[in-house]
């Protein structure tokens, strides 16, 4: 299969899943660009962050009606200066030791959404949205930071899970907010990276590859719209646990 094909089908899922799900596209992005596209991986996370920012901008215009703004913004303001040190510092970690943090986090974050979309269906929580507390935001907004800086994705994977579980928004408001967080860490990240090692995109490989997830990002929200608040819980679950199997053999073989 072509570069180009492979580019705009790998583009095309990811923006999907972004758009449905309200992250994902990095940790989707990042492998793909790796171990589909052959992309290097420090370049691969430059990538990532550009296209994350991209389809990002693209699935907010479709989710704006289903956002908390001002937890976004607080939640992503946490993270700014967690990524930019750690977008500094990533260069200096050894390839597998990243890719195996990057798994275990995805791994943990699905594990999580599992057991919220059991409590969901089981025993829904009277508690109203967004009371997670201001202490519990910051905390989960600047962890979010440091991932998103240290291994170069969006960090709408563990995004969503911490607005879901931790500050109780329901899913489909916790989709659209996330954008908000994944696309400021996403900028700050890719400033800080391009000042320290400077631009390095693959022409062939980025400009397929975001046009697609462009489009995808825009039927993303049309497909949210068909499944319930437990069944997207459990579509993202699903998807972290396949990309976190797929990358710790990758580390192992």
């Amino acid at each position: 299969m072509s570069v180009l094909i492979t580019a705009l089908l790998c583009g095309a899922v990811v923006g999907v899943a972004l758009g449905a799900l309200g992250g994902g596209g990095g940790v989707l992005a990042v492998p793909a660009l790796v171990y589909l596209l052959g992309v290097a991986p420090a370049e691969a996370g430059t990538t990532s962050l550009v296209i994350v920012i991209a389809t990002s901008v693209t699935a907010l215009a479709r989710h704006s009606g289903s956002v908390d703004w001002r937890t976004g913004f607080l939640f992503a303001a946490a993270g700014v200066l967690p990524a930019v040190g750690a977008s500094a510092f990533a260069h200096r970690v050894p390839q597998p030791v990243l890719t195996a943090a990057f798994a275990v986090l995805a791994a943990l974050a699905a594990a999580a959404m599992l057991r919220g979309a059991r409590t969901a269906r089981c025993a829904p929580t009277t508690e109203p949205a967004g009371r997670g507390g201001r202490a519990g935001t910051f905390a989960a907004g600047a962890g979010l930071g440091a991932v998103t800086g240290l291994l170069g994705v969006g960090g709408g994977f563990l995004a969503v899970p911490a607005l879901v579980s931790v500050l109780r928004l329901p899913m489909r408001k916790a989709v659209g907010t996330s954008l908000v967080v994944i696309l400021v860490n996403s900028a700050v990240s890719l400033a800080t990276r391009l000042t320290v090692s400077g631009p390095n995109l693959d022409p062939a490989v980025f400009g397929p590859f975001v046009g697609a997830a462009v489009l995808g990002a825009w039927d993303g929200k049309r497909l949210a719209a068909k499944l319930s608040g437990t069944a997207l819980q459990r579509t993202f679950a699903v998807v972290l646990l396949a990309v976190a199997a797929a990358m710790l053999i990758g580390v192992l073989v």
